[in-house]
């Protein structure tokens, strides 16, 4: 049923559920498996020159974030034999990295993670989930908290 999974992650436990589900999927399908991370590498644009050592440092630790959170991603399917790939890209947007990502491998059902924000957290944070449902040109699975892992 689904032959390509993107399966974005940011080593939330929203998604550690997501990864949950994706196994298990890729399991039942015989699925191939994208573990994606995307980095916003300009979150100072508008801070201007004076905090390029910020970015620098910035830069370091989302990098090691990403590696990090992927290695978890990829030990887990392998405990479980299943193959995945991962990758790291560049996007000023989450959800946009998250949409050019599933279009460029050719994914026909993105799994991820919802934090579940509302109210005006929701307004202030936004939603990179929303985002991609709204945007996607496939399915989308949204995993939040109150879901049960599958075994």
């Amino acid at each position: 049923m689904f032959k390509h999974i993107l399966l974005p992650v940011d080593g939330s436990s929203t998604a550690s559920l997501a990864v949950t589900k994706a196994l298990a999927m890729a399991k039942a399908f015989g699925s191939k498996v994208t573990a994606l991370y995307v980095l916003d590498p300009y979150p100072f644009a508008s801070a201007g020159p004076d905090f390029a050592f910020g970015q620098a440092q910035y830069l370091s630790a989302v990098n090691t974030e990403a590696e990090q959170a992927l290695k978890e991603v990829a030990e887990a399917f392998a405990a479980e034999g299943v193959t995945v790939d991962t990758v790291t890209v560049d996007a000023y947007a989450v959800w946009k990295g998250i949409i050019d990502t599933s279009d460029e491998v050719g994914a026909d059902v993105i799994v991820m993670g919802s934090h579940g924000r509302r109210g005006v957290e929701k307004l202030m944070l936004g939603s990179v989930a929303q985002r991609v449902v709204s945007h996607a040109h496939n399915s989308v699975l949204i995993v939040h908290h109150g879901a049960k892992a599958a075994a």
